[in-house]
C-alpha cells in the first residue's frame, strides 16, 4: 500500500495566497474577515460561476455513530447561491416535517470499501476483521488511506473539530485532489478541489445541519 495516497496538513491552493493560512482563519487575525472573503472566492465563488461546483449534504451518522454503512449523502449542481437556498429550503421543510431526507444511491463509503478490501484479497493479501471494520486499519491496503482520510473529514463534519482549517491533498478515483476544510464560528464546510488548478469540478462538502449556517456564509462574503 502507498501512503503516498493521501497527506494531511499538505500545502494547498491556499498557500499560494496566504503566506500561513492556518493562521489567516482564527478568531485573533485582524483580517479574517478578508480573508475569509478571498479564500471562499478562490474556492467556491469560483467554480459556482463557471458551472463547476457540486454540493454534497451528507447525514445519517448520530450519537456518535461512524458505520460506513449509516454514512448517506445527496449531490446537487448548483450555479448560484440560489440554487444553494433552494436545496437548503428543501432540506429543512423535510426536517420540519419529519420526513426522509434527500439522498443519493451512490455510497460515499460502504461501497468503496467493499471494494478496496475484495481487490486487495484478490491479489492474495489476508485482511482480518479490525483491519475492515476499522477505519485507522484502512490504510493496510491500497486505496485505504484514501477512505480513511475522507472518512476523517466526513467525522469532523458531523461531529465537529477544534481546528479551524486543514489542508490534505488525496488521491481518489477522479484524480489528485485537495480538501480543505473549515470548521468556523459562522460554520463547518470542505471543499475538494482538482490540485494545482487542474480541470475537473469542485465539490462544496458539509453536513445537513451546516446548510443555512454556509449559505449566510458565503451570502456575506460576497456582498
Amino acid at each position: 500500500m502507498s501512503f503516498n495516497e493521501a497527506k494531511e496538513h499538505a500545502p494547498g491552493h491556499l498557500h499560494q495566497i496566504f503566506a500561513d493560512p492556518y493562521s489567516a482563519f482564527d478568531n485573533l487575525s485582524a483580517e479574517r474577515q478578508l480573508h475569509l472573503r478571498v479564500a471562499l472566492q478562490a474556492l467556491v465563488g469560483k467554480p459556482l460561476a463557471n458551472g463547476r461546483l457540486t454540493l454534497r449534504v451528507i447525514h445519517g451518522w448520530e450519537n456518535g455513530g461512524f458505520e460506513p454503512a449509516d454514512l448517506v449523502h445527496s449531490d446537487y449542481r448548483i450555479a448560484s447561491l440560489d440554487d444553494l437556498a433552494r436545496v437548503s429550503a428543501d432540506h429543512q421543510r423535510a426536517i420540519d416535517s419529519a420526513a426522509p431526507l434527500p439522498r443519493d444511491n451512490a455510497s460515499l463509503l460502504a461501497q468503496p470499501l467493499a471494494d478496496a478490501i475484495s481487490a486487495a484479497e484478490a491479489k492474495g493479501q489476508v485482511l482480518d476483521e479490525e483491519t475492515c471494520t476499522i477505519p485507522a486499519r484502512w490504510p493496510a491496503f491500497d486505496r485505504g488511506l484514501t477512505l480513511y482520510t475522507f472518512f476523517k473529514v466526513y467525522h469532523r463534519l458531523t461531529y465537529g473539530e477544534d481546528e479551524s482549517y486543514r489542508s490534505i491533498q488525496c488521491e481518489t478515483a477522479e484524480g489528485s485532489r485537495e480538501i480543505h476544510e473549515f470548521h468556523l464560528e459562522e460554520g463547518e464546510f470542505a471543499v475538494v478541489r482538482p490540485t494545482n488548478d487542474a480541470t475537473g469540478d469542485s465539490v462544496l462538502v458539509l453536513h445537513v445541519s451546516q446548510l443555512e449556517p454556509v449559505r449566510m456564509l458565503l451570502e456575506a462574503c460576497r456582498s
